[in-house]
């Protein structure tokens, strides 16, 4: 099991259970350093002390053997398994490691680290002098305490987004900033010795499978760094347009006002509440350690009543009556806003349902596809190459249009192939939800992470066939589609694996931009690659239930006709 993806989002609500994902990380990046350093000062010791070259050789190669990467998500690719588990058993490794493998990303994270927790130690001290004024002090002085934590909770949560994006990449980079050099170590040592030639030819299967994989992960960081920086500075402009979305109604940090010997004390708790079985989850906060202690309470909520100001010595507070316990308990909220958030997740909203594919859109994909496969269907760079947006957007509304779809001319050479591609990704692309349904999305990822080819082969046509009818329906003629597209990659150069980079992440799109999402586009067009080489498959299996469905169709007529001719003879 790899490390947690640490969420953007997550920075805004700063949780203790986020605290100890950030806090993984920087324990397996300390490993990881501490491994690179006994791993240089073991190839130092190995140069110098030829007389003791078989015990130095054998440490070096143990090292390496015990070590292994921890990668970010629950599951790992192909190429991230080859890379994490370094089983080197070499006979004569020399050269030195550098000093400088990942240090300058190590430095940045450090300085990183250093500035957040100088900003959660500024914030904490203004949110507690800002929620300790009293409600007797002028509207001017609080107005301006109110300006004071809203900048200070805005840097801090700037300052937690660059450290956790930078925590995130330097995970991510150690796969190949390091292994790359020492593959390139290892490669080295082999014509030092006199039988170097046979021992290269031993390791050149592994060097090949090692070297793809180094690039597949390095394509892969490429691709999903640039995603990630954009949505940390999209996560700056608008926090809140991206919090997270959570398995409970509400959660965030408020004070519980707690009387011990006759004297009131305000405890800082994590609570979490559950809209339907209305259930309150308050988790102590350990202001030493920065997260939970442990120590957990929860009750089944009963009514919660806003507190006037005049009422209390605190701000932003309201009281919360239980079911399950007597006695009423004073909250307070970190702001007004936050307060207002409280108060209406405890009263409840519902959802809006989502929209469905349609006739028109059929026929549309129908006449696009027989216009690709007629006109461009060895055009290299098919449905990579991207056509003029206006393009697009004149063709789908003329299409879409029954007024005008039977006046689009697609053999006309007005509409170029690019153009019509492109306006099938497109019309994928602004369906209410992914053609294979958020319902599926988490399914369709865990089924590519099985272990067995067959198994994951098996379990996507499994869950192919659980879709709504014209999702299956649309899927099917799409993948035919691509199949056909595939078979000529030839002359286009579009694989199966092309494809799927291309498709997978508008057909398994998530509900949620988050970094664990990106992480998962590899899945994504696993997926999608799997459902175009069987897409045969697809079809038999549905012919199967066709025919079970008939014959079960059949037996039921055949038992009504026995018992009414039986009761015709009574």
């Amino acid at each position: 099991m790899g490390l947690p993806a640490l969420e953007f989002s997550d920075c805004y609500l700063d949780s203790p259970q986020f605290r100890e994902r950030l806090k993984s990380h920087e324990l397996e990046l300390d490993k990881t350093n501490k491994f690179i350093k006994e791993l240089i000062k073991d190839g130092k010791a190995l140069v110098q002390a030829l007389k003791s070259l078989s015990t130095a050789k054998r440490k070096f190669a143990d090292s390496l053997n015990e070590f292994k990467f921890q990668c970010i998500g629950d599951a790992e690719t192909d190429d991230e398994i080859c890379i994490g588990e370094l089983k080197f058993t070499l006979s004569f490794p020399r050269c030195l490691l550098t000093n400088s493998l990942l240090t300058a990303d190590n430095t940045d994270r450090f300085e990183a680290r250093k500035k957040y927790d100088k900003e959660t130690e500024k914030y904490c001290a203004v949110l507690e002098k800002h929620l300790s004024l009293s409600a007797k002090k002028k509207e001017s002085h609080l107005h301006e305490a109110d300006n004071q934590v809203d900048n200070v909770r805005q840097h801090f949560y700037e300052v937690s987004l660059e450290y956790v994006f930078k925590v995130q990449e330097v995970q991510e980079r150690k796969m190949f900033d390091f292994v790359e050099p020492l593959l390139a170590f290892l490669q080295g040592l082999f014509t030092y010795y006199h039988h170097g030639y046979e021992l290269a030819k031993d390791f050149n299967h592994f060097k090949t499978d090692l070297t793809i994989s180094i690039q597949n992960t390095r394509n892969r960081f490429e691709s999903t760094r640039s995603e990630v920086e954009s949505l940390m500075r999209k996560m700056k402009e608008n926090p809140h347009e991206h919090k997270s979305v959570s398995q409970h109604t509400m959660e965030g940090y408020l004070f519980v006002q707690e009387k011990r010997s006759f004297v009131s004390t305000w405890v800082k708790y994590y609570c979490t509440y559950h809209r339907e079985p209305k259930r309150v989850t308050m988790v102590l906060f350990d202001p030493k350690s920065g997260g939970k202690t442990g120590e957990e309470d929860s009750f089944t909520l009963k009514s919660c009543t806003r507190r006037k100001t005049d009422s209390i010595e605190k701000r932003f507070c309201f009281d919360v009556e239980a079911l399950d316990r007597t006695g009423v308990i004073t909250m307070q909220a970190l702001s007004e806003e936050d307060r207002r958030l409280w108060m209406e997740a405890m009263d409840g909203r519902e959802p809006v349902g989502l929209a469905q594919l349609d006739v028109i859109g059929f026929n549309v994909m129908k006449k696009f596809i027989h216009a690709v496969e007629t006109r461009g269907i060895d055009d290299q760079g098919l449905y990579r190459i991207v056509g003029v947006s206006s393009r697009v957007q004149k063709l789908l509304g003329l299409a879409m249009d029954p007024k005008t779809c039977a006046d689009v001319e697609l053999e006309n050479s007005e509409w170029e192939i690019k153009t019509i591609t492109s306006a099938i990704k497109h019309y994928l692309r602004v369906l209410p939800g992914p053609l294979m349904t958020y319902q599926y999305q988490r399914s369709f990822i865990k089924a590519a992470k099985l272990d067995n080819q067959e198994a994951r082969v098996t379990e996507v046509h499994a869950l192919v066939h659980r879709l709504p009818e014209k999702n299956r329906q649309m899927l099917e003629l799409l993948m035919k589609h691509l199949a056909t597209v595939a078979s000529h990659h030839h002359q286009n150069l579009m694989t199966i694996a092309n494809l799927g980079v291309v498709f997978g992440p508008t057909l398994l799109r998530p509900q949620e931009e988050t970094v664990a999402a990106i992480m998962d586009i590899k899945f994504q067009n696993i997926v999608v690659e799997i459902l175009i080489e069987h897409h045969e498959k697809v079809r038999e299996n549905r012919g199967w239930l066709l025919c079970h469905c008939l014959l079960l169709y059949a037996n039921i007529i055949g038992a009504v006709s026995t018992l009414c001719l039986s009761t015709l003879h009574r």
